[in-house]
């Protein structure tokens, strides 16, 4: 456990953790990555405090293997752009066509800037007015792209913006992700799939908490989201609804269950940081107060996996091997007490004798299936 430090905690605490480099702003996938292993204390304060990981990564020696190539990035905007030509007429043709309504044409507000003024805040502000005025009933042919929203995050104020939100459709409105994996034969990258579908049910939630805010009916918001993909082989837009339900109910779960970062930084020590101008000792230090969740899953989605993955290495630590190897060692914190408890160079205690025994009972099951005398 990090040591505690009874001082009154400071509203700059994050920051100062931070060091002088502006403040990362939280995205629908950080908010998806830390959800997804709500329990790591380190990640939370990272992104809280607005922590660049990758920088962070390469600062400690462990520089990330994962993330899009340019080519990627440019195909993605392309296609972006396509969408997007004509007033968002690819996005009303694939909701007559997804919803079997009349949609009309509408007019677009770009929320990308507010009257040449880009910062979070002022977005924030204008789209919940704009949302407001089509929740009302008024501008309802008004597709807002990029809009900004709020959501709570560990504490902490959370900036989120689906790429699209149509006007009301059907009597609802529906969130919009562009992406530019294919769909063939209406069938897409399954995984890819799943963590948009992650991401944009973020972004439900944070309008469905907008709304209800605002005194408004959160079921305005549907509870589907538009895909919107290139066709085949082709860069024609595809477009599929696809429900929300289970990853709301999810998300809003895993939310709950998040520690207020704020508190957690408060624990750290009083010389604790994690600016990267600061010697790598000091930030090493300040990363081992963090308490960390490791799990080899990490890998495809925390630019400080590796460096966490290595710290499980150096104290064995079960969870390394998967989730079901760490579920089958409650109260083992280390392989190797597991293997000095089954050769009796160590006798278990209470809390571990059940463990042992399931263990004995399954080396036992391996050498008969294996043909060895038990």
């Amino acid at each position: 456990m990090p040591p505690q430090h009874p001082s009154a905690p400071s509203p700059g605490r994050l920051a100062a953790l931070r060091g002088p480099r502006p403040p990362q702003e939280y995205t629908a996938r950080k908010i998806t990555a830390l959800t997804a292993n709500p329990a790591c204390s380190r990640r939370a304060v990272l992104d809280a405090a607005g922590v660049d990981k990758a920088l962070l990564a390469q600062r400690l020696g462990h520089e990330p293997r994962f993330g899009q190539s340019p080519f990627a990035i440019r195909r993605e905007q392309s296609f972006e752009a396509l969408v997007k030509w004509g007033g968002y007429a690819e996005l009303i043709r694939l909701l007559r066509e997804q919803l079997d309504v009349p949609v009309e044409e509408a007019a677009v507000a770009d929320l990308t800037e507010v009257g040449g003024d880009a910062s979070l805040a002022v977005r924030a502000g204008e789209s919940r007015r704009l949302l407001n005025r089509l929740a009302a009933g008024a501008d309802e042919r008004l597709i807002l792209d990029r809009p900004v929203l709020t959501l709570e995050v560990a504490g902490q104020t959370a900036h989120v913006i689906p790429q699209a939100l149509s006007h009301r459709t059907g009597g609802q409105f529906y969130v919009v992700e562009i992406r530019s994996f294919p769909a063939i034969d209406g069938q897409a990258n399954p995984s890819a799939v799943a963590q948009t579908t992650k991401q944009a049910a973020v972004s439900v939630l944070a309008l469905r908490q907008t709304f209800t805010e605002l005194g408004l009916d959160p079921k305005a918001i549907a509870h589907r989201f538009l895909l919107i993909c290139p066709k085949d082989f082709s860069n024609r837009p595809y477009g599929k609804l696809i429900d929300l339900r289970q990853e709301v109910d999810a998300l809003r779960f895993q939310l709950s269950r998040l520690r207020r970062a704020e508190d957690l930084a408060h624990a750290l020590s009083p010389d604790a940081t994690l600016d990267t101008e600061r010697p790598k000792a000091e930030i090493d230090a300040t990363m081992r107060e963090l308490d960390a969740s490791f799990t080899p899953d990490c890998l495809s989605f925390c630019e400080m996996s590796r460096y966490c993955r290595d710290e499980a290495t150096d104290c064995a630590s079960p969870a390394r091997l998967g989730g079901v190897v760490r579920n089958s060692l409650p109260g083992i914190d280390s392989t190797r007490t597991a293997l000095r408890l089954l050769d009796g160079t160590s006798a278990p205690g209470p809390a571990e004798e059940a463990v042992i025994i399931r263990l004995r009972a399954a080396e036992r099951l391996r050498r008969l299936r294996g043909g060895a005398t038990a």
